[in-house]
C-alpha cells in the first residue's frame, strides 16, 4: 500500500472516530477542547501530504495521539474506561489516562520537531536536533498547561472535566514530567528507526 493510501486510511479512521466520539460525549465543551488539536492538525496533514510528506512512523504516532485525544474528549480523561482498567491493574488512586495523553504530548511533538529540523537543514547534527526537539515538546507541554489554566479561570468549576486533575495538587507538574518522559523516550527509542526512514525519504 502506498504512503498516500495509508495516510488516506488513517484520515478516514480519525474522521470516523471524531464523528462517533462527538455523537454523545460526556461533556460537549470538554469534547471540543480536547479534540481541537486534531481538528487543527488534520487539514494541515492533508494539505502538506505532497509538499512535505512525513515519515511513516510519524504519521502512525500522530494517528495514535489523535485517538488518545478523541477518547479523552468523548469520556473526559478522568472517565476513560481504559484508564479505570489501568487504575485497577496498577492499584492506583486515580484514573491515569490523562498521563498517557501527556506522555504522547511529549513523544509525538518531539519526533515532529526533529523531522522538521533535520529535513529542512535548520541544524546539522542529530544530537542538537534531539535536544532542540525535546525543548520544543516541553514548550508545547507548558503552553498546554497555560491553556488549561486559562480555561480554569474562564470556566470556573466547569473546567474540571477539561483539567482532569482529580484532586491532585501536583497535576500540572506531573503532566509536564510525563511529557518530558515521552519526549525522552521518543529520542532514545525511536530516533534510530526515524533516521532510517528519513534517509529513505531523502533518496
Amino acid at each position: 500500500m502506498s504512503r498516500q493510501a495509508v495516510l488516506a486510511s488513517l484520515v478516514a479512521v480519525i474522521i470516523v472516530l471524531l464523528v462517533v466520539s462527538g455523537w454523545r460525549p460526556f461533556d460537549r465543551a470538554t469534547w471540543w477542547m480536547e479534540v481541537a488539536p486534531v481538528l487543527i492538525a488534520l487539514p494541515i496533514l492533508v494539505l502538506t501530504r505532497d509538499r512535505f510528506p512525513l515519515t511513516p512512523i510519524l504519521y502512525g504516532l500522530i494517528f495514535v495521539h489523535a485517538a488518545i485525544l478523541i477518547a479523552g474528549g468523548a469520556y473526559t480523561y478522568a472517565r476513560v474506561p481504559f484508564g479505570f482498567w489501568m487504575q485497577d491493574v496498577l492499584d492506583l488512586g486515580r484514573n491515569p489516562y490523562d498521563k498517557i495523553g501527556h506522555f504522547a504530548q511529549g513523544l509525538v511533538p518531539m519526533l515532529l520537531a526533529r523531522e522538521v529540523l533535520l529535513r529542512k537543514g535548520y541544524v546539522n547534527g542529530t544530537r542538537i536536533a534531539g535536544f532542540l526537539a525535546i525543548c520544543f515538546a516541553m514548550a508545547i507541554s507548558a503552553w498546554y498547561e497555560l491553556i488549561e489554566w486559562g480555561a480554569a479561570l474562564a470556566m470556573g468549576q466547569g473546567a474540571d472535566e477539561f483539567l482532569g486533575t482529580q484532586g491532585d495538587a501536583w497535576d500540572t507538574q506531573s503532566d509536564m514530567f510525563m511529557a518530558f518522559l515521552g519526549a525522552l523516550a521518543s529520542y532514545v527509542l525511536l530516533a534510530p528507526l526515524h533516521d532510517r526512514q528519513l534517509r529513505m525519504i531523502a533518496r
